[in-house]
């Protein structure tokens, strides 16, 4: 093989990741190795996420480089990234929150990688922060396909046992299989609130405790929606619908308040219990955003643009860069008027003691101390007046 194992980094049920090197290159890749069995052949799992990525080709969602196949295992080449976002979020958050600017761009590279997935007519079904990988250019890639499906048109009839529990939407605990990419929307969401708060919105032991959860927080839905989600189930009709309690909406605002507004409102166009009430990472912007933001990210949606005011499609470092070049170019440009202001202000004294006869006025020393720059006081009875002689020449 021409790639070296280095450390574990991880073992699941079917596969366990290698950090690796490659001979050739020396690059640091991830090497995904699983085991086949002699009797059941390669997982259907490895073939989906095989056929999917080498399609999805995209900043914010991890490369396949290669596949290795033998007859005892089959190792697929990813490019390395240093965490997930659940690690990342227990290093450098406040108790696993993270800070806004960092959630705006994390956000905002997350909906651009759902958004990519959909276009191409992919399903993710599994997205939570342990399969959203962070690079160290502050990147964050949707990894883990070993769940996607294709769909297209008419829609398929999928399983209903996907997504983790606490990321999985309200359609799909009801038991549909006619879902869509509102199933993600639903997840992204999730993970919004859990990156603003630092721990899951929803915590439930299983699929009636996890609806339960998630009524109490968003309400409980009127009956017809839910006797029309379940009916997308394929259960017989003639089965009585499920009696849920009648649980009032509670703001997010209140669970979670230090949540900006547009957060907030973005929150409540993600997590709506009706799939059909969902935004799609595809919604245009509205006619107040620029037209300039409406062709660069033609996908956003108008909260998220508002939530954005500076769209990081590279990354938090790379937001950083820019804000720490812009207020250097801002202090540049006061201690600039600064200087010109006291050079002027020399020259006027200057004038003034030479007409009125008056000792010439020396300005103070320009501060190059770093900070706010300090206002410039000149004494008032230097040039309050023009001397009479000099009044017509003004």
């Amino acid at each position: 093989m021409n790639y070296v194992q280095l450390e574990k980094l991880g073992e699941g049920t079917y596969a366990t990741v290698y950090k690796g090197r490659s001979r050739a290159t020396n690059e640091i890749v991830a090497l995904k190795e699983i085991h086949l069995d002699a009797e059941e052949g390669t997982p259907s799992t490895a073939i989906r996420e095989i056929s999917l990525m080498k399609e999805l080709k995209h900043v914010n969602i991890v490369r396949l480089y290669d596949v290795i196949h033998t007859e005892t295992k089959l190792v697929l080449i990813f490019e390395y990234c240093e965490r997930d976002l659940k690690k990342y979020m227990d290093a450098h958050g406040d108790r696993g929150a993270l800070d806004p600017m960092t959630v705006r761009s994390f956000m905002y590279q997350l909906l651009r990688g759902t958004a990519f997935c959909h276009e191409n007519r992919v399903l993710h079904r599994d997205l939570k922060p342990q399969n959203l990988l962070i690079n160290r250019k502050g990147e964050l890639k949707l990894g883990d396909f070993g769940l996607a499906r294709a769909f297209g048109v008419p829609v398929n009839t999928f399983s209903n046992e996907v997504v983790t529990l606490w990321y999985r939407a309200p359609d799909v605990l009801l038991g549909s299989r006619t879902y869509s990419t509102s199933i993600d929307v639903w997840s992204c969401g999730c993970i919004f609130a859990e990156m603003i708060s630092g721990v899951p919105l929803f915590r439930g032991r299983d699929n009636q405790d996890q609806l339960l959860h998630i009524m109490r927080i968003i309400g409980t839905p009127d009956e017809r929606v839910i006797r029309r989600i379940m009916s997308e189930s394929g259960e017989s009709q003639q089965q009585p619908p499920k009696q849920f309690p009648r649980y009032p909406k509670i703001p997010f605002q209140q669970v979670l308040p230090k949540a900006h507004p547009q957060a907030i409102d973005l929150l409540e166009r993600l997590l709506q219990f009706d799939p059909a009430k969902r935004i799609t990472p595809r919604r245009r912007c509205s006619t107040h955003t620029s037209p300039q933001a409406r062709r660069q990210y033609p996908f956003l949606p108008l909260a998220l643009s508002r939530l954005l005011s500076l769209p990081t499609p590279h990354g938090h470092h790379a937001a950083q860069q820019q804000q720490q070049q812009q207020q250097q170019q801002q202090q540049a440009a006061q201690q600039q008027a600064q200087q010109h202001a006291a050079q002027q202000a020399q020259a006027h004294a200057a004038y003034l003691a030479q007409a009125q006869g008056m000792p010439q006025y020396q300005a103070p020393p320009i501060p190059q101390a770093q900070g706010a720059p300090q206002a410039m006081v000149m004494p008032q009875h230097q040039y309050m007046t023009y001397p009479q002689q000099y009044a017509g020449q003004r």
